[in-house]
């Protein structure tokens, strides 16, 4: 028995391990569907902005993140403050057996918790590319992270008030997608939008993205990190039981997936003549958020539907976010902001114990403390240092305002030494050829 219960640890550690292996992974995805959805003259900097911001909520969650969100007491609203990791599991402690038994190692647990803390930053990331202060984004990343994130978190995961009250949601369709979406939303608020988005006479401009074979694989980068992120969020695989689950919960989370990708085609054939890529991939995230709140409930079609009505609103948000004039270049606050609330409503359709009032409270706190912490937080980076570069630097690019480098440097245009005028560094290029500097 206590050979079996220690390679029952041992296969749940690293089952864990590997889930969170494929989340991390995801952080490569947000990279390419966000310089993918960018023009060319940013793709450095929104490039450097997601591997620090990985870099820094691994540190800051380290440090205190992980410590407030899973070492308060039961029922809070406050949790406590404390840095670093404690003590691992003993052998004794494995093989005591007993509920109590834990099952797997705690280092698993942080490393699994600390992935999620990064996508949560990495969806604003995307929102208000193009015009912030790579310095001020990454300030902002700091108190995001070490607790903005893991206060809500406590309530939810850490066993708080929310947890108390009997809010679900599985894998984090609100608490880690709404959240991110919130900060997200007053980031924008904020910052404004970018330079010639929006006529006077109220007109909204397309800005099209540089390159969009790398959204697309930056989205089916997502898609196969969310296996982990849903995945193992199910936190054991050694019983049989466990080991059902997480199959159930793989196939609704493709499903979910591929329902909002169908839906969103759809509607943007049927509203804008086109088959809208962006909108299609805009919808692939929209079903995985959609049904990231319970993707062990409902049956494979339900699952699909879930996701497929992720799929439209998606498509409604990013029309509706644009006739308000905020500005989100990759559309992260309507994938999975407005589809993480969907997807938390969604959860008392199939799973009896969830209820809509806890679900609706649970909404609501979460998209208060984090809009209203975020807000303040991005007001005092823009009174201290600012959060938005010059209009000149908008103009030319934040690769070369804030990296001194560009990610195509090829494809530029530049002045030559001499006569002073602005010329292709290789004449005889037409405009088209070359990079839109021009907004």
């Amino acid at each position: 028995m206590t050979e079996l219960t220690e390679l029952s640890y041992a296969l749940d550690t690293f089952y864990f391990l590997i889930c969170g292996v494929l989340v991390m992974w995801m952080a490569a995805g947000f990279s390419m569907l966000e310089a993918g959805l960018v023009r060319s003259k940013n793709t450095a900097e929104i490039l450097t902005k997601n591997i620090a911001l990985f870099a820094i909520a691994c540190t800051m969650y380290l440090l205190l993140g992980y410590y407030l969100m899973y070492s308060s007491s039961a029922g809070g609203i406050l949790p406590n403050l404390g840095f670093l990791l404690g003590g691992e599991n003993t052998v004794e402690a494995v093989t005591a057996g007993g509920d109590d038994a834990p099952y797997y190692s705690m280092r698993a647990d942080f490393f699994f918790q600390v992935v999620f803390v990064a996508t949560a930053m990495s969806i604003v990331s995307g929102a208000v590319a193009e015009r912030m202060r790579l310095w001020a984004f990454l300030a902002f990343a700091v108190v995001m992270t070490g607790v903005i994130y893991p206060v809500s978190g406590y309530w939810t995961w850490g066993g708080g008030w929310l947890a108390e009250l009997g809010f679900s949601d599985y894998a984090g369709s609100g608490i880690v997608h709404l959240a991110g979406a919130a900060a997200a939303l007053a980031g924008v608020l904020v910052l404004g939008p970018r330079k010639g988005k929006y006529g006077k006479d109220g007109s909204i401009f397309a800005i099209p993205g540089a390159n969009l074979p790398l959204a697309t694989l930056g989205t089916f980068i997502l898609w196969m990190g969310w296996f982990g992120f849903n995945g193992g969020s199910e936190l054991k695989v050694s019983d049989v039981s466990s080991a059902n689950n997480m199959a159930q919960v793989l196939v609704n989370t493709n499903a979910a997936a591929a329902g909002g990708v169908i839906a969103a085609l759809i509607l943007a054939k049927l509203w804008f003549r086109k088959a809208d890529l962006t909108m299609a991939l805009n919808g692939a995230i929209a079903g995985l958020v959609s049904i990231t709140a319970d993707p062990l409930s409902p049956s494979a079609l339900g699952a699909t539907l879930i996701g497929a009505i992720g799929g439209l609103l998606v498509v409604v948000s990013i029309v509706g976010l644009d006739k308000l004039k905020l500005d989100d270049p990759v559309g992260a606050i309507s994938a999975h902001g407005v589809a993480g609330i969907w997807g938390v409503l969604a959860v008392p359709l199939s799973n009896d114990g969830a209820s809509f009032g806890a679900q609706i409270i649970g909404i609501l706190g979460i998209f208060a403390w984090v809009f209203l912490a975020s807000l303040v937080v991005w007001l005092i980076i823009k009174a201290v240092m600012g959060v938005r570069v010059s209009e000149e630097e908008e103009y030319e690019g934040v690769d070369l305002a804030e990296c001194g480098l560009e990610a195509y440097p090829e494809f530029t245009v530049s002045k030559v030494h001499g006569g002073g005028a602005g010329r292709s560094r290789a004449e005889g290029l037409g405009q088209a050829q070359m990079s839109p500097r021009a907004e």
